[in-house]
């Protein structure tokens, strides 16, 4: 508790030496130390308080200042220490000013009412049409918004995190708005019902109103040149500037909208980031990242996603309005000038190339190519498996995590290959099996879900999807024995015997976060039943399932496997496994060395085109080496070697460690 006294005589003539003015002194509460020569011309109204200002503030350029309140006029408000206010062009009302802010040359700064700072607003996400609203709040996880969003078939869960985001709603509702400790406000013009949290910068913004900056002094939040929102909350780590306008939408940890990027009734995620395009009714999941002028992304679901320039969809069809919608999988990218129709659903980790007028949804066939041929929507399942792109992706996600907050709001697994994505390769192998039993192995095309495939393309899907699952397996296999004890029996039949129970069956992802389906459902079932009463405790809940993640996807494995082999847990043996991990270490080296092929593709004679300008033939080549290297000395060439090597290994030193068991 900060102590105040009433302000003396002597110290209310200095100030009105100082041309200050106030409409009754009496109002006015000042801490011990306070002195009244650090502010001069500034007008006061209703109830104010002062802290001390002694230190010097350090400007851009290494130009010196006093801490104060200088040409401001200040209504209803409590400075803390050290605060420098200079400029304020109407006034600063309603407002707790923590200690070490600077507030300099901006139009007004207040709160007028009762004020939520944009918790509780509800963004119209997916579908423009309504009836997937979701309330915004400070501590919104791509999980919780997930629910929200699609779980409306449960409205008795919808209703009760609505009422848990309402209560939390009114808990941080205030007639006073706050300014926390060292942040900075430069050069702004409207700046309404805003709650700003501690080491923000805001510089040269245009209007912020109604709304929560939720910086914090290990993530602080920058808010830039030209910027315009409204009705909006924003997550530590996170950057706005550059003109961008955005309107109704919650924007997560680490992101960041710059260069005139525009966007309503939309939800980002954490490590988003939004360039020059325009984004409407999208829920961007964890790494959706759009960087291009001419890209719009309309109503759809993206998580893990890249959008090339020129993309766009369309969600209505001219009769009911906007209401139709896309669920592009984790891990899909888009070509540049790429259309899709609503409604369509992408799998996982697949590419889309053209314009696509069908409704197709290739949800069962991920790490697909999804190519426009004559107007044809044309899939080509499972090439991407293959691909030194989707691999270079899976690596750089973890490394472009930019949440520097110690609590991260979402939660995110980067695995590559997860239950959920090898059930999609299993069920897309089971479809692709039945198309050819059908229709025929001699046909030429093969039609599913308004996709058509063709007869080889379907043949080498199948062969990828047989290699994708074995290589899992096989990895989870490895992954299971690795730095465990394995003398005996006993130990064998102690490591692949599930620990706790679920995971058996469907996996779902959950804007980023695998689990099994059951234990999520059970989740939503503990919500309805207020077993889970807060916000709280489910986000606890949650973060006990994703740290059961191992658990769940061996539960997950093991089964699949006996399933594969028809016996049950306690029936597997050693030999088993050794026949399982040799057919994986066959599946790993040739799917590496797919890679390096891949990769020697950018190292062919018609990369060599735009170098050399100057030169002739050696120049070109010459040019080409300096800036590119060569195919064998390239990092991930390298890297993919060196995984072929360490992959063998394992196998190799498990299958001597299960045949000892078996010879003893």
């Amino acid at each position: 508790m900060i102590n105040y006294r009433k302000i003396t005589n002597d110290e209310i003539k200095i100030l009105e030496n100082q041309r200050c003015r106030c409409e009754d002194w009496e109002n006015i509460k000042v801490v011990d130390d306070f002195d009244p020569k650090r502010i001069i011309n500034t007008e006061f109204s209703g109830q104010i308080k002062l802290g001390s200002f002694k230190k010097k503030i350090t400007f851009y350029g290494g130009v010196n200042k006093n801490s104060g309140i200088y040409n401001a006029k200040l209504h209803n408000c409590i400075i803390h220490d050290d605060v420098f206010i200079d400029k304020t062009a109407n006034y600063i009302a309603n407002y707790i000013i923590e200690d070490n802010v600077i507030i300099n040359n901006i139009g007004i700064l207040a709160v007028n009412d009762l004020c939520s700072f944009g918790n509780g607003v509800e963004i119209e996400i997916l579908n423009e049409a309504g009836g997937r609203e979701i309330p915004i709040y400070d501590k919104l996880t791509a999980q919780i918004a997930y629910f929200l969003t699609f779980y409306r078939h449960r409205p008795k869960l919808i209703k009760k995190i609505t009422e848990m985001i309402k209560e939390y709603t009114i808990s941080v509702s205030s007639k006073y708005g706050k300014i926390g400790e060292s942040s900075v406000i430069l050069n702004c013009r409207t700046l309404r019902d805003i709650k700003v949290g501690p080491f923000t910068i805001i510089q040269d913004s245009e209007i912020l109103d109604n709304g929560s900056i939720n910086s914090t002094e290990l993530a602080p939040i920058y808010i830039g040149a030209g910027v315009y929102a409204k009705n909006f909350i924003v997550s530590s780590g996170s950057t706005i500037s550059d003109g961008a306008v955005i309107t109704d939408c919650f924007v997560g940890q680490g992101c960041e909208l710059n260069k005139q990027f525009s966007a309503e009734n939309s939800a980002f995620f954490a490590n988003c980031a939004g360039f020059h395009g325009e984004a409407c009714a999208i829920f961007a999941g964890p790494y959706t990242v759009t960087h291009h002028k001419s890209t719009l992304l309309i109503a759809g679901y993206y998580s893990f996603f890249n959008a090339g320039s020129g993309s766009n969809q369309s969600n209505h069809m001219y009769k009911l309005g906007p209401c139709h919608q896309g669920i592009v999988e984790r891990g899909s990218k888009t070509a540049s000038d790429s259309y899709m129709l609503w409604p369509v659903r992408v799998g996982a980790f697949s590419l889309v190339m053209g314009r696509h007028y069908r409704n197709s949804d290739t949800s069962n066939l991920p790490f697909s190519y999804l190519i426009e041929n004559d107007g044809e929507s044309i899939c080509i399942p499972g090439v991407n498996l293959r691909s030194v792109g989707t691999i270079r992706d899976a690596r750089k996600w973890p490394q472009r995590d930019k949440r520097k907050d110690p609590q991260k709001l979402d939660i995110i697994n980067y695995n590559l290959l997860s239950p959920y994505t090898v059930q999609k390769m299993i069920r897309g192998k089971e479809i692709l099996n039945e198309l050819l039993k059908y229709s025929g192995a001699t046909s030429e095309y093969f039609t599913y879900n308004n996709v058509k495939i063709k007869n080889n393309s379907l043949k080498s899907g199948i062969k990828y999807y047989n290699i994708g699952i074995t290589k899992y397996l096989g990895n989870s296999i490895i992954n299971r024995f690795k730095n465990v004890q394995l003398k005996t029996t006993a130990d064998f039949t102690n490591i692949i015997k599930p620990k706790i129970d679920g995971g058996t069956k469907e996996w779902v992802d959950i804007s980023g976060m695998f689990a099994p389906k059951e234990i999520i459902e059970q989740l939503c079932d503990k919500i309805e039943s207020n077993s889970l009463n807060n916000l709280s405790s489910i986000i606890e809940e949650l973060t006990i399932i994703h740290n059961n993640y191992n658990e769940y996807y061996w539960n997950w494995v093991i089964n699949k496997y006996c399933e594969l082999i028809n016996k049950t847990v306690d029936e597997i043996n050693t030999e088993d496994l050794v026949v399982m991990i040799t057919n994986w270490s066959d599946c790993v080296e040739n799917l590496d060395n797919l890679y390096i092929q891949d990769a020697k593709k950018e190292f062919s004679p018609q990369s060599y085109t735009g170098f050399g300008i100057d030169g002739n033939e050696d120049t070109i080549i010459d040019d080409f080496s300096a800036v590119r290297g060569s195919h064998s000395d390239n990092s991930f060439v390298k890297n993919v070697r060196e995984h072929i090597e360490i992959k063998t290994k394992l196998g190799n030193d498990l299958i001597d460690r299960l045949k000892k068991i078996s010879d003893n």
